[in-house]
């Protein structure tokens, strides 16, 4: 169902791709957005090596939701932060994309343990995690991507 990579020689083991989705924070979700035309936002997420599920925040409601609500399979795409090497001027990274099917979380445990973990990504500042997580129970929604193909591989840009 998913097709392989035209290079497969740039293709990245299954076990990089998994440690790019743990490191990186932030990613671009792509869904069929008003109309039929792709629609992709920028997102920061969380992966769960628990389960192998990415997880996102979200408003209650915009584009995306919509988006979201009317079909559950979505793409995510990221990016590590890339090199270059001495004497070269391009830089070389490698990519993730990661095909899957959207749901939304209403297990108030789950949201605010995700969050929580979502929130150390980027501060171990305890009490802005304790408030951000009080907040995020009543002000956004939380949705777990499953994954049913994840494939990255190495770019050298040109």
């Amino acid at each position: 169902m998913f097709r392989k990579l035209v290079r497969s020689r740039q293709e990245i083991p299954y076990e990089e791709c998994i440690g790019i989705l743990k490191e990186e924070k932030r990613g671009i979700l792509s869904v069929l957005g008003d109309d039929d035309y792709p629609y992709g936002v920028p997102l920061d997420h969380y992966y769960s090596e628990e389960d192998g599920c990415l997880y996102f925040h979200s408003g209650k409601s915009g584009h995306k939701t919509d988006a979201m609500k009317r079909h559950d399979k979505v793409s995510y795409c990221v990016m590590d932060q890339g090199h270059q090497e001495e004497g070269e001027w391009f830089l070389r990274f490698r990519s993730v994309i990661v095909f899957g099917r959207i749901e939304k979380i209403e297990e108030e445990e789950t949201v605010r343990k995700i969050t929580y973990l979502l929130s150390r990504k980027f501060t171990d500042d305890e009490a802005f995690i304790e408030e951000e997580t009080r907040q995020s129970l009543r002000s956004t929604v939380l949705y777990r991507l499953k994954p049913e193909h994840i494939c990255g591989k190495r770019i050298r840009e040109l």
